[in-house]
């Protein structure tokens, strides 16, 4: 399987790259920072220096070529203005899919937040907040591609804990809880998530959420 990550040197992303190459699985990474190439290969990846806040699509589209999945695991950062936010956490999930679809890539595994909805809620700080709402605005983009077998991945707070590889999967729907939620989740076990995804054609369609839990990633999924 060839896989290409957007947001390829993000922590979620380079965890996700080690994984499939370890198996054998061809990945490449799309990343804004020639400085962070190494990273890339070092992780077992190939990778493309392509900002997306900038690029065509056709120039992603190439870089899509031959792919079976593309991933977005692209984010404007904590510090990001409002309109880096729109343009990285909506216009680039944009821009991906339509590449995607102009490169017959169908697989496209979304990497969102679990607070989707929760824009508005009191204890929303401005920032998070603009962030929900621009990854509300790609979601909406996406549940109306016909052209792409999606799914969409909510975790919870990332951290950088070990990953236990077991975890608290529910499937959702397009319609995001109004109460946010604060469950952390390692970025191992949320990499390991999206593994499995890729692997469950049967996955496309649908939405999940994943927090820290007990239950081993294969198992949360035939349950």
């Amino acid at each position: 399987m060839k896989v290409v990550i957007a947001g390829g040197h993000g922590k979620v992303a380079l965890r996700l790259t080690r994984i499939l190459a370890t198996r054998g699985d061809d990945v490449v990474g799309l990343v804004r920072d020639p400085s962070h190439v190494d990273d890339v290969r070092q992780a077992g990846g190939d990778a493309v220096v392509l900002d997306l806040e900038h690029a065509t699509v056709d120039e992603v589209a190439a870089a899509l070529n031959g792919a079976d999945a593309a991933v977005f695991s692209a984010g404007s950062g904590s510090n990001a203005t409002a309109a880096r936010r729109d343009k990285m956490d909506r216009a680039a999930v944009v821009l991906l899919m339509d590449a995607a679809e102009r490169a017959g890539v169908r697989r496209f595994v979304h990497v969102s937040s679990i607070n989707v909805g929760c824009a508005d809620s009191p204890g929303i700080g401005e920032g998070y907040s603009t962030y929900l709402r621009a990854k509300h605005a790609a979601e909406q983009h996406i549940f109306a591609r016909d052209g792409l077998d999606w799914t969409v991945l909510r975790p919870g707070v990332l951290t950088d804990d070990d990953g236990a590889d077991a975890v608290e999967l529910t499937a959702g729907n397009v319609v995001a809880p109004k109460a946010p939620r604060f469950d952390e989740v390692a970025r191992d076990d949320v990499a390991a998530v999206l593994v499995a995804l890729l692997d469950r054609p049967g996955t496309a369609g649908r939405i999940y959420f994943v927090v820290g839990g007990n239950t081993p990633i294969a198992q949360a999924f035939d349950a």
